[in-house]
């Protein structure tokens, strides 16, 4: 029998004193980082089509909206994760002084690469779902037209709904804004 080798234990505060001197991004848990990948053109657009939109919308409110670089803390599970966007209508809660590691998301918006789409509806989603301030959760597909949007219900189920069809809009109700999935795609050759 040979012996595994062993890695040693990352603390939290370990992980955020070395991500934030990092050139590159990483994902922490349970001990361990874990590098993130670049992304592709369509995945890019994609996010800039959904951040100008929800950017948009929120002008003159009290709302703010977030890309790529926001790290969220999932303080149940443990898990720090850079979503594709995060967007809250509320005042927003960090981890510490240095207010790069937001606590209490309202929406989440990931998009899907051939690579991440397992994860991010698997044990991401789970990981997620321990937010009570997390209300919506939506996948973008980025090599075809279609979204996946997951709502909180108040017996704190999810409920989904889909659309492969590039003239609906979404509606996101807990942060009063709309995706027209024209506007989503828009640039993007799907």
């Amino acid at each position: 029998m040979s012996a595994q080798p062993q890695l040693a234990y990352i603390t939290p505060e370990e992980y955020l004193a070395i991500e934030r001197e990092a050139e590159y991004k990483s994902e922490y848990f349970d001990g361990e980082i874990f590098a993130m990948s670049g992304a592709s053109p369509k995945h890019n657009q994609i996010v800039a089509n959904v951040l100008a939109e929800i950017h948009t919308q929120f002008k003159k409110r009290p709302c703010r909206v977030y890309a790529n670089d926001m790290r969220v803390k999932v303080n149940p599970t443990g898990l720090y994760t850079y979503p594709d966007l995060v967007a809250m209508c509320h005042q927003a809660e960090f981890d510490d002084e240095q207010k790069d590691t937001l606590l209490n998301p309202t929406v989440i918006i990931e998009v899907l690469s051939n690579s991440t789409s397992g994860y991010d509806r698997g044990d991401k989603f789970e990981h997620y779902r321990a937010l009570s301030s997390l209300m919506e959760y939506i996948m973008i597909a980025q090599d075809k037209c279609h979204v996946e949007h997951y709502i909180r219900q108040k017996n704190n189920q999810w409920l989904l709904s889909e659309t492969k069809n590039l003239q609906e809009t979404i509606e996101l109700p807990s942060i009063d804004c709309h995706l027209a999935l024209s506007d989503v795609y828009d640039k993007v050759d799907i």
